[in-house]
């Protein structure tokens, strides 16, 4: 019985770590975090493969969580994708470390690793290296900082040689 409680213990609550020789961002303000948000670069996954145009947009909610609202043009399909989910902090608010679904009770890490002291841009990982996330408030970022963000990521073990840089024309 202890097994299948364990078991269904980390099924619902899905993989909320962090990569190791990550950190997440420490003086963390939510309220500065709300908004829309562009994809510049990404690490491929079949969520959101082949889509442009990609933005993530975040609310509060008034359970104290986030909405995240991401969209992305597929041009195979021609038409827009949009996922809803939810997020809530791991830890304590001030630290950029949450957790998000978008299925049900399952839950991913979506860990701020950097973070613009003016919040114009972030670099986001999940709970692993084969998650990474390059966000820009604007659909373009200046060359060095996205140069200085894809050192980081390397440096941290992400294999930066494999993102994908969206379009937003």
């Amino acid at each position: 019985m202890k097994k299948l409680s364990l078991l269904l213990t980390l099924l619902f609550t899905g993989c909320v770590g962090i990569p190791e020789n990550v950190k997440p961002v420490d003086n963390f303000n939510v309220h500065s975090y709300l908004g829309k948000w562009y994809e510049i670069a990404r690490l491929d996954h079949s969520f959101e493969r082949g889509l442009t145009r990609v933005t993530a947009e975040y609310a509060l909610r008034e359970d104290g969580g986030l909405k995240v609202t991401n969209r992305g043009y597929s041009a195979k399909d021609d038409r827009w994708k949009e996922a809803v989910g939810k997020a809530f902090f791991v830890e304590e608010p001030s630290k950029g470390y949450l957790k998000v679904s978008f299925f049900g009770p399952f839950y991913g890490s979506y860990v701020i690793i950097d973070l613009d002291k003016d919040y114009r841009y972030s670099l986001v990982c999940g709970p692993d290296t084969s998650y990474l996330w390059i966000l820009s408030r604007t659909p373009e970022m200046q060359a060095e900082v996205k140069d200085r963000l894809i050192r980081k990521a390397a440096a941290l073990g992400f294999d930066t040689s494999r993102l994908i840089y969206v379009t937003h024309d």
